[in-house]
């Protein structure tokens, strides 16, 4: 088990921080954590599903919590990613503190759906086994579970110490390619209604854009009207993502989709994405000005003698 150096306080406390003391910020975020956990499991135990939707229309408890343990995977998945933006929009480096807490939470989250996934199937291990073999969501999400295996084991700054921290990032970049995984299964699990899947995809697309922006433009990062553009073009991925997901895998025409793009009664994901995602137009503007303020007034603060 890995230790803090400074008060020897292991990694197993996440809401400590590197000091031994106990970090507020941490705290909640663990606690929100268990929250969904928590909730699929009074799901299970009480036969009582979330709120109207896919889930309410299970008729096993197990299935409803497999199922929304699963969308908690891919949800802590990408709210991982969103930590480095975050931290660079937001000129909040306080939020880098808070990743590993959350990818080891994404890894536990698609542990608990397999294992849940194994509990529906009566502890049937080898017609499990059969089933990660023939049917090809499963095996993708099963390759997506040992890959969020491999970096949660690898996650503990021991692991950082000996494989150096170039090789390290390296494998950690796997977050990339499992994170579609993760989608890929969401969105063939999920058959004829696939909202959520598309939302949760074109956040992804609005992250990895983020990046290569980020990696184009140098340290100096975006800017607001760049942050726009990129909401406004993830929107529009998203929306041509759907219509030609509809359009191959259901039969439904995808002009159809595109067609009720406008029509408010069911509102379309890509619309949900252009509002996530412009959210940090605003967030950079606020920071900008708050760090603006805080030079000018270091800068005329009076010089102690």
């Amino acid at each position: 088990m890995d230790h803090y150096q400074a008060k020897g306080v292991p990694v197993l406390y996440p809401w400590l921080d590197r000091s031994g003391q106990v970090s507020w910020l941490k705290l909640s975020i663990f606690i929100g954590i268990l929250l969904p956990g928590l909730w699929a499991a009074f799901i299970w135990a009480n036969g009582t599903p979330p709120a109207p939707g896919a889930l309410a229309t299970s008729a096993m408890p197990v299935t409803a919590a497999l199922l929304l343990i699963g969308q908690w995977s891919v949800r802590f998945l990408l709210i991982t990613l969103a930590i480095t933006p975050l931290r660079r929009i937001g000129a909040w480096p306080k939020a880098i503190t808070l990743r590993r807490m959350l990818g080891v939470s994404a890894f536990f989250y698609v542990a608990i759906h397999l294992t849940l996934y194994i509990v529906q199937q009566n502890f049937r291990l080898s017609f499990v086994a059969s089933e990660v073999v023939l049917r090809i969501y499963l095996t993708i999400g099963f390759v997506a579970f040992v890959g969020l295996l491999i970096l949660a084991i690898t996650s503990t700054d021991r692991a950082m110490r000996r494989l150096g921290g170039r090789k390290w990032q390296r494998l950690h970049y796997l977050v990339y390619p499992l994170t579609v995984l993760g989608l890929a299964h969401f969105f063939m699990q999920s058959k004829i209604n696939v909202s959520e899947p598309v939302l949760m995809s074109g956040l992804f697309i609005w992250l990895m854009l983020y990046r290569v922006a980020y990696r184009w433009n140098g340290d100096q990062g975006l800017s607001l009207l760049q942050l726009g553009a990129l909401a406004v073009g993830s929107a529009l991925l998203t929306l041509a993502g759907e219509a030609l997901w509809y359009q191959l895998a259901t039969g439904i025409g995808g002009e159809r989709i595109l067609a009720a793009t406008f029509d408010f009664r069911h509102v379309r994901p890509a619309w949900w994405v252009l509002l996530a995602t412009a959210a940090f137009v605003p967030l950079k503007w606020a920071a900008d000005r708050y760090w603006s303020r805080q030079r000018v007034a270091r800068e005329q603060a009076p010089v102690a003698a």
